[in-house]
């Protein structure tokens, strides 16, 4: 017989029918889920395109794209057809077996990455997040021989032992010390640095073209090709992590060809799948023969279904001219901000459809909150930088609508308060 003081199907008590959907599903997460994340305030039900419903009906203008994540927005029909058409064939089949849609999928990435051209030699391992990929280089890393590695102050790789051992953010790695040993900090972007820390016993340097979680900072003009330099002369691999530039984010298939270098070593993941949880390593030369058999797998790395996705996206990207709408998209959006001559804000860094929205007092996650008010998704990964990563599909005119509604999100901020 069932609870006649409960909700057929829901759980939820009779005498909260009347509550906001969102507070219902809060209060059901907060009893269910573990607090690694905090309660979500809203739920999210449905999307199509770069707009999103949650569970009282009311849409959003979604400019974070998942973090990064959901390259084609909502619901793209090419992605749906990809998936649906590979799960109806054959969903997994284990690393015991190949397949022909993740070979397609390892050769275009070669494709466009560069890295199939005969100089370069690449090859392709896949995994199932970004974090991940990050642990497979830094596993690579050690096989050189070499003890130390070289990190970022401020960057961040993921939140696994490995990965999160090359976070340079303190507070997220002390919870969890001891790390895995060997890693050393750099300030990100001085030169004089790294070259002070790179010597005969560094395995490898691992660099982000832009910190995402750091604050969306670019990495100054020339960084990225100095230190290719600088570790191909003292015999140290250098990793770029692409996570979250990579899949046409920054205007180009990786932020690393702005620079004009190949790495030895490419993690990527986030825009890959469209949503679908899918990361890679590219390798190139010695680098791509560092694994052997049996030293590293992961049971569904390499998912025929995750895999038909991301072939969806890399056509579609291509297809629809994707790289050179986020370059001029982004390039938009940045200039329509600053032309504002907000009090608040202080300008606009990033590339591509990669930005931070930099301010002027520590207000950005109240500002995000506001944000969400007025019918917009952001974040904050600083006290004062909101950030925008959407969908690669986004239009002008959406993204016009935000910057219309800046303003207003701004001056209802309560900023000497949140200053103090």
């Amino acid at each position: 017989m069932s609870d006649p003081t409960t909700v057929a199907d829901t759980g939820v008590p009779a005498n909260d029918r009347d509550v906001s959907a969102n507070d219902t599903a809060a209060r059901r997460w907060s009893k269910a889920l573990m607090d690694n994340f905090g309660v979500p305030p809203v739920e999210l039900v449905s999307g199509t395109g770069a707009v999103v419903t949650d569970a009282d009906g009311r849409e959003y203008l979604d400019l974070l794209g998942g973090i990064a994540v959901n390259a084609l927005g909502h619901a793209h029909p090419a992605i749906v057809e990809a998936v649906s058409r590979q799960i109806a064939t054959l969903g997994h089949v284990s690393n015991f077996f190949t397949h022909p849609t993740v070979l397609a999928l390892a050769e275009k990435l070669l494709d466009v990455s560069g890295f199939a051209d005969p100089a370069v030699a690449g090859r392709v391992l896949f995994c199932n997040s970004g974090a991940e990929a990050n642990e497979a280089a830094f596993k690579m890393a050690r096989l050189t021989g070499r003890p130390r590695m070289i990190a970022a102050v401020g960057g961040f790789h993921g939140r696994t032992m490995g990965a999160l051992a090359l976070t340079g953010q303190p507070g997220k790695r002390a919870p969890f010390e001891p790390m895995p040993a060997g890693v050393d900090f750099v300030p990100y972007g001085d030169l004089a640095a790294l070259d002070a820390a790179v010597d005969d016993s560094v395995a490898a340097v691992f660099l982000e073209p832009i910190l995402g979680e750091g604050g969306v900072v670019p990495a100054p003009d020339g960084y990225l090709a100095a230190a290719r330099r600088l570790t191909r002369d003292r015999g140290a691999l250098l990793v770029v992590d692409e996570v979250q530039t990579g899949i046409g984010r920054t205007g180009a298939w990786f932020a690393f060809q702005h620079a004009g270098i190949v790495p030895d070593v490419v993690t990527l993941a986030k825009g890959l799948g469209g949503g679908l949880p899918i990361g890679a390593v590219l390798a190139a030369g010695p680098a791509a023969r560092l694994l052997q058999p049996g030293q590293h797998g992961s049971t569904f790395a390499g998912n025929p279904v995750c895999a038909a996705a991301a072939l969806a996206v890399l056509a579609t990207v291509a297809a629809d001219g994707l790289l050179d709408h986020a370059a001029a998209l982004g390039k938009h959006i940045a200039s329509g901000v600053e032309d504002l001559g907000h009090p608040l804000v202080a300008g606009v860094r990033g590339r591509g459809l990669l930005l931070g929205i930099v301010l002027r007092a520590p207000v950005a996650p109240a500002a995000a909150v506001a944000a969400r008010g007025a019918g917009f998704i952001v974040n904050a990964p600083a006290a004062d930088v909101l950030r925008l990563a959407p969908p690669l599909i986004l239009t002008e005119a959406q993204a016009d609508s935000f910057v219309r509604a800046l303003p207003t999100i701004l001056d209802a901020l309560d900023t000497e308060s949140s200053a103090s």
